[in-house]
């Protein structure tokens, strides 16, 4: 098979646990675009929280956000398509959280708003200090998550963290049974919330279908459940070797973790560099 596409999901798969891309891969990556790959970040992350992921790649294609709810024109800094969340889903969704004592942050328009700091915001808000200002990811801590639902244009997904990942299990159960949206793990203590249909694997189909290609022709990257649904769909499906159980059981190949250079070896594998 001759693959013209790489879709890559960031953390756990491109991004060391320190958030940065091993050089091995930033110079295989480059050179597959060099010979002709298109490469495409495929990510759970809102488009204002990948400004430095997508500058040290230097791409030229949109990025797939908020595990597909929206495709992103990061050059144009515009939305090219997009499935949100209507207002009335999120308004029940904010009661069922405020009831069920569960922490979120909103994916909306240009920021993520949340009312509690969990960890794992303090823990990124921290990250971002390292970062130029233009390249931070934009966090908006605000006193109301229902009054702020109301005054957005489009809202991405909302994201859940606990420590008590059985709460959260349980917390998604209720959210599928009672309002109809879609429940998808992105970390060991993450699980999101989206619109129905919004998947990786669709959001991606749907764009490479627009070039002219199949799915067949991609080769995809990825580490937990939300990567799910490109791994299987890819012509080449790659789990990290730190991916959970079903990923891997899922794929076509399991490669070494995100510290090690496993992307980068199946890159140069299927993508020959021919210098000019």
């Amino acid at each position: 098979m001759h693959y013209r596409v790489i879709a890559l999901d960031l953390d756990g798969t491109l991004l060391t646990p320190e958030k940065r891309i091993l050089s091995e891969s930033l110079v295989a990556l480059q050179n597959a675009r060099e010979s002709g790959a298109k490469v495409v970040i495929v990510t759970g992350r809102h488009f204002v929280a990948i400004h430095p992921f997508y500058q040290a790649l230097a791409l030229d294609t949109p990025a797939i956000c908020c595990n597909g709810a929206l495709l992103y024109d990061y050059h144009e800094k515009k939305v090219i398509t997009s499935d949100p969340l209507q207002p009335d889903q999120a308004t029940q969704l904010i009661d069922l959280l405020d009831s069920y004592n569960v922490h979120s942050l909103m994916y909306a328009d240009d920021a993520m708003f949340y009312k509690e700091p969990t960890g794992h915001i303090i823990r990124t808000e921290n990250w971002a200090k390292s970062l130029p200002e233009s390249q931070r990811p934009v966090f908006k801590h605000v006193s109301s998550l229902r009054e702020t639902a109301q005054n957005v244009t489009r809202i991405w997904k909302f994201a859940l963290t606990d420590t008590d990942t059985v709460k959260l299990q349980n917390f998604g159960q209720v959210i599928e049974r009672e309002l109809g949206l879609a429940c998808e793990w992105s970390w060991h203590d993450q699980v999101d919330i989206a619109q129905v249909g919004n998947s990786k694997g669709k959001r991606l189909a749907q764009w490479v279908k627009s070039q002219g290609l199949s799915m067949d022709q991609v080769i995809a990257f990825g580490d937990n459940h939300n990567d799910l649904s490109m791994l299987k769909s890819a012509g080449l499906g790659v789990a990290m070797g730190n991916a959970v159980d079903e990923v891997k059981a899922c794929a076509d190949l399991v490669i070494g973790s995100n510290t090690e250079t496993g992307i980068a070896e199946t890159v140069n594998k299927y993508f020959e560099y021919v210098p000019a």
